[in-house]
This record gives C-alpha cells, sequence and structure tokens, in this order.
C-alpha cells in the first residue's frame, strides 16, 4: 500500500484512516508509489474538483519540474488539455516537452504573461507562488478562467485588480490538501483510485523520480529541494 498522510512522513510507521490509502499501482516499485499519494491527489483535487480542466482546454502549470508539476503535465496532457509550464532552467523545460507539455516559459528570462497571452490566454492556471505572482497570473487567463493557488512561495499578499476580474469573469480559489476535514480527502482518493489510477497503471502517466536517499541524509534532500537543482520528487528511504 502508500497513502496521503496527513504529516510525519519521515517516521518509519504511520498510523492512516483507511480512507487516506492506496494499493501500490500495477507496474510501480514500492520505492517510486512513495511520490504518488501526494502529488496525485493534489493534481487531481485541484485541476478537476476544483478546477474543472476539460479536454482542449490550455492550463498553465507554475513550476513544471515540481513533483506536483511533473504529475500535472502528464496529467493535463491525458485529459486532453494543451498544457503551459513555467520552470527556471532549459533543462527542466525539455523534460516538461518530453512529458506533455506544448507551452514551455523559462521566468529567468521570459514572461509568462507575454506568452500566454500570445496563445490566446489560459483556461485554468495551478499557481505555487501566491502573492508575486497574482496580478500576472490574472492577466494570462482567458476569459471565464480560472486561477487555483496551492502555494505561496511568493508572499501571501498583494492587491487584486477587480474590475479586470469582471470584464473577463475570473475566479480565484486557494486550497490546501492538508487542511482538508478527513472526509474530503477520502472523497479525493477514491477519486485518484477511479480516474488516475489507471493511467499509473497503463504508463500514461508514472512517477518522476530525481533520486532517493537514505533517510539519514535527509539533510541533503532538503538542501536540493532549497537549490532547486532537481525535478520531480526527492525520495527518503531506509
Amino acid at each position: 500500500m502508500c497513502a496521503l498522510l496527513t504529516g510525519g512522513g519521515y517516521a518509519e510507521r504511520v498510523a492512516v484512516p483507511v480512507g487516506q490509502l492506496l494499493p501500490v499501482p500495477r507496474g510501480v516499485s514500492l520505492t517510486d508509489a512513495a511520490a504518488l499519494p501526494e502529488v496525485a491527489c493534489t493534481v487531481w483535487s485541484n485541476l478537476v474538483m476544483v478546477g474543472g480542466l476539460r479536454a482542449g482546454q490550455t492550463v498553465l502549470v507554475h513550476g513544471g519540474g515540481s513533483g506536483v508539476g511533473t504529475f500535472a503535465v502528464q496529467f493535463a496532457k491525458a485529459l486532453g488539455a494543451r498544457v503551459a509550464v513555467t520552470a527556471g532552467s532549459e533543462e527542466k523545460l525539455a523534460r516538461c516537452r518530453d512529458l506533455g507539455a506544448e507551452i514551455t516559459v523559462n521566468y529567468r528570462t521570459q514572461d509568462f504573461t507575454e506568452v500566454l497571452r500570445a496563445e490566446g490566454g489560459a483556461d485554468l492556471i495551478l499557481d505555487i507562488m501566491g502573492g508575486s505572482y497574482l496580478e500576472g497570473n490574472l492577466r494570462s487567463l482567458a476569459t471565464n478562467g480560472r486561477l487555483v493557488i496551492i502555494g505561496l512561495m511568493g508572499g501571501g499578499a498583494a492587491e487584486i485588480d477587480l474590475g479586470r476580474m469582471l470584464v473577463k469573469r475570473l475566479s480565484v480559489q486557494a486550497t490546501t490538501l492538508r487542511s482538508r476535514p478527513a472526509q474530503e480527502k477520502a472523497t479525493i482518493v477514491s477519486g485518484v483510485l477511479e480516474q488516475v489510477w489507471p493511467l499509473v497503471e497503463e504508463g500514461t502517466i508514472r512517477p518522476v523520480v530525481d533520486r532517493a536517499l537514505s533517510i539519514e541524509d535527509a539533510a541533503e534532500a532538503h538542501r536540493v529541494m532549497e537549490s532547486s537543482a532537481h525535478t520531480g520528487k526527492i525520495l527518503l528511504t531506509r
């Protein structure tokens, strides 16, 4: 089994509500399966349940080289969406293209807003930055677009242009997975098992693991993560 944890993922043993358990997908090792529950539940709940992503729409995923980002690219592509990503290196952007991204933006050298507007705008944006990207995200959305904020790496405060939202009929929702009650998490896990796991088992989506380090090297894992030198997930093993 693998599981969506409430926390305490560095422990050797954890107690998990039964509704948050998932079988290891066929064809995936037990170690690589550890890379799946958190990102699969995050992506499914925010792209589909909250964001209402449908085939033919354009979705912008910020941080496309992250664990959530690499999964979101594959899942959105499997839904039939056109996928755009931002990332901070050409290597990460190339990896995102390999996973199915059609529009790639290096946020260090390009303005994602200009790129997305030239492409007709995004119907949905999955954002990890928060305040610093709010204005650019709203400008990047197409009419009736939705912005789903799942992280605040760029701060938690910003001014919002309500006039732009009114004219373009935009919506903004901020949400986290960890703070949801157990019953909501169980609903999400059930949806993942039914709609996402088959895509993993058939190989349409695969866990992207940058490296696996021993639990004794947890400090090094954090250094790698903080340096943003990785693509996909970093796993800790015994």
